[in-house]
């Protein structure tokens, strides 16, 4: 008996690797391409465009401005979440209408900011870069509201490593594939390109269904008592009544079901707090790597090449970790694993420039950063109620960005106080909290998100 169980589990985890074969997780892999593109196209790229061109400094610095929508995509999820687009509504589906929206604009606005001339109207080019960046945001509401709905909750890890490895392609041909062609076709024609390059989504979108999505009884019941309370008095006729309808349900709806849930501030208080010790360490990354005496080749190499690598893999690992142990309990292995995996830059800081050493830390950090990754989105997908998917994954993801940049801009201030290996010992323990936390939720709150009607 004892000789069979590990054979046992052993094939157990092996039919879990099977979730990735399913159709819907395999069409992230190309959502998630065309989701990653753009991302470059108005960063890194664009940056040594202007660069190349002879745009100053100063101007380029600015342009990291055009990133505000990848922050405030939230204000504008609601319209994504709940109006209607004439005619592409009614023949593809909510999600696949704005989807093919969006990436139809994508198409035009890549395609005119290659055409533009920064050197001589560098305004212009500002102007296409931030509807780049405005409707690549309003895609990702899509895309991520269309990979909730599409999915079993078992799934989530899966389509979570998935879409991330189609992001990651999109922004190494948009990144590293567009400065190559670049170098011998030019600008333009490289931005043309990129463009066509968004068709994938867009056959993406044809060939997979809408989701089947069906609102619950209590999101119904919630939307009725809110409208009486706010109609009590009132008796609003005509386009009045019509607009206060859309806004409650579009709008207060989504915030009023998610506060009403039992826990629900212990639950944004782990979102802040989960991935806190990475980020603290993460922020501090490259300036200990170039003290250490690496040079930008071996960073390049090992930190960002292989360190890819080792990032799809933990992904593909948590999303089978998902599917076999569960959310709850795979984010709380993936936690222990990210904390732990802090102390090997102390190790790193103590044993000084070895590129062995880096590899391995490297390998270690971030494989256990892509298992817990995949287990944190899945965890958030779980959260959104189906009614209101695009909203409130929206301002999850939102709440945790914007958590994230500001708990970590005090790195650099504590790496200018301390020695390296004291940092790193407290980057781990700057995990606890969200660990704790996650205990806690584990204990009590593990009903908190009604995924599905």
């Amino acid at each position: 008996m004892n000789g069979v169980a590990p054979v046992t589990i052993l094939r157990k985890w092996l039919r879990s690797c099977t979730v990735y074969a399913d159709r819907r997780v395999l069409a992230l892999l190309f959502f998630g391409f065309s989701s990653g593109l753009p991302l470059a196209l108005t960063f890194g790229t664009l940056s040594l465009w202007l660069a190349e061109v002879g745009v100053s400094k100063t101007t380029i610095g600015l342009f990291a401005l055009m990133g505000a929508p990848y922050t405030l995509k939230f204000l504008w999820a609601p319209l994504v979440d709940q109006m209607p687009i004439p005619y592409l509504t009614g023949r593809l589906g909510r999600r696949r209408g704005w989807a093919i929206v969006t990436q139809l604009a994508l198409i035009a606005t890549i395609a005119g900011l290659g055409a533009t001339r920064p050197a001589t109207h560098a305004g212009l080019t500002a102007v296409f870069a931030l509807m780049v960046a405005f409707w690549s945001a309003t895609q990702d509401i899509v895309i991520d509201a269309y990979r909730v709905e599409i999915l079993e909750e078992r799934q989530f890890g899966a389509g979570a490593a998935t879409i991330v490895l189609g992001y990651r392609i999109g922004m190494l041909v948009s990144g590293a594939g567009a400065l190559y062609l670049a170098t011998y076709v030019g600008w333009l024609v490289t931005y043309g390109l990129m463009a066509v390059f968004m068709t994938v989504g867009i056959v993406t979108v044809l060939l997979n269904p809408e989701p089947k999505v069906k609102k619950s009884r209590p999101s119904a019941d919630q939307e009725r008592h809110l409208g009486a309370y706010l109609e009590a008095g009132r008796h609003p006729l005509g386009k009045e009544a019509q607009a206060l309808a859309w806004i409650r349900g579009a709008v207060i709806s989504p915030f009023a079901d998610f506060v009403s849930r039992r826990g629900w501030l212990v639950i944004l208080l782990f979102i802040l707090l989960y991935k806190f010790g990475d980020a603290l360490a993460g922020v501090m990354g490259n300036p200990f790597y170039m003290e250490l005496g690496f040079t930008k080749f071996q960073i390049a190499s090992i930190s960002k090449a292989f360190g890819l690598a080792a990032i799809i893999i933990g992904g593909g690992i948590g999303g089978i970790m998902v599917d076999r142990m569960g959310i709850l309990r795979s984010l709380f292995v993936c936690g222990i694993l990210q904390m732990l995996s802090n102390l090997m830059f102390a190790v790193l800081a103590m044993v000084g420039n070895d590129p062995r050493m880096l590899s391995l830390t490297i390998a270690v950090e971030n494989l256990s950063a892509g298992m817990g990754t995949a287990a944190f989105v899945a965890y958030l997908s779980s959260l959104c109620n189906i009614a209101y998917t695009a909203t409130q994954y929206a301002l999850l993801t939102s709440f945790m960005a914007f958590g994230r940049t500001l708990l970590s801009s005090s790195g650099g201030w504590l790496a200018d106080h301390m020695d390296w290996i004291s940092f790193y010992v407290l980057t781990t323990g700057a995990a606890l909290p969200g660990l704790l936390l996650l205990v806690w939720i584990m204990s009590r709150f593990r009903e908190f998100a009604p995924t599905r009607s």
